[in-house]
């Protein structure tokens, strides 16, 4: 089966860029920005298990990275978005809005 999916990833400082960038174009992936690229995964069986597999044996994962997949789901035709390394962090934005509330300092 073919599955349409967009792959954002984080490797961090000492990451295998040179493994996942073989692997990336291996796999014909186009460049949509920093650190996402879509591409037309061939898979066996459920697509985020056989993803997650073939890149624990085409690259090193480690600690620090991070993938987040969005990709069709073909059961329900809903787009979903998952990580399979790494899990969600503290936005770079958060506390940047203000929330309309003033404070009051009580000394």
């Amino acid at each position: 089966m073919k599955s349409r999916i967009w792959l954002s990833y984080e490797l961090g400082l000492r990451g295998d860029y040179e493994g996942l960038y073989a692997w990336l174009d291996q796999n014909d992936a186009k460049e949509c920005c920093d650190n996402l690229a879509f591409l037309e995964y061939e898979h066996d069986g459920e697509l985020l298990h056989s993803l997650k597999k073939e890149m624990e044996n085409a690259f090193e994962i480690s600690k620090k990275s991070r993938f987040y997949v969005i990709f069709r789901d073909h059961e329900t035709d809903e787009l979903k978005g998952k990580f399979i390394f790494g899990s969600r962090k503290a936005p770079r934005w958060k506390g940047f809005a203000y929330d309309g509330q003033d404070e009051e300092d009580v000394m």
